[in-house]
């Protein structure tokens, strides 16, 4: 019969992860089942309206602007990718010329991407009137 190894440095973690994972789905069935046995089972019509107060619901004349989406989205892009030069910047010294090398390509990939958005209008904003 064998035994179980706890030798490994990492059987701590495992053993972790295996009770965290047990715990959220006791927890998530517990709340699932609690919240059908406590919640009031009225079906009144106005509970089944969309809005339970206020005006009813009128079609907005006005739109979002797409270029907001993609104004937004190319600051996400950027702010990510500036996420990534962290790890390199603190270990600098340690990847020598091969990682200096490496994040100059990266950051010259950035710049063409950038201004490929600036050429095509990306970061201009336009308003819809």
């Amino acid at each position: 019969m064998e035994h179980i190894s706890t030798a490994n440095p990492y059987f701590g973690v495992f053993v972790l992860f295996v009770l965290t994972f047990g715990a959220f789905i006791a927890t998530t069935v517990i709340a699932r089942l609690a919240s059908r046995a406590l919640a009031k089972k009225d079906t009144e019509k106005i509970k089944l309206s969309v809005y339970e107060c206020g005006p009813e619901i009128t079609r907005q004349p006005n739109r979002i602007s797409p270029q907001f989406y993609l104004f937004a989205l190319l600051f996400i892009l950027f702010d990510v990718e500036i996420v990534f030069m962290f790890p390199w910047a603190v270990d600098f010294t340690l990847l020598g010329w091969f990682g200096f090398a490496e994040m100059l390509m990266f950051i010259l990939l950035l710049a063409i991407g950038f201004v490929y958005a600036w050429k095509k209008g990306a970061l201009e904003w336009h308003n819809i009137r």
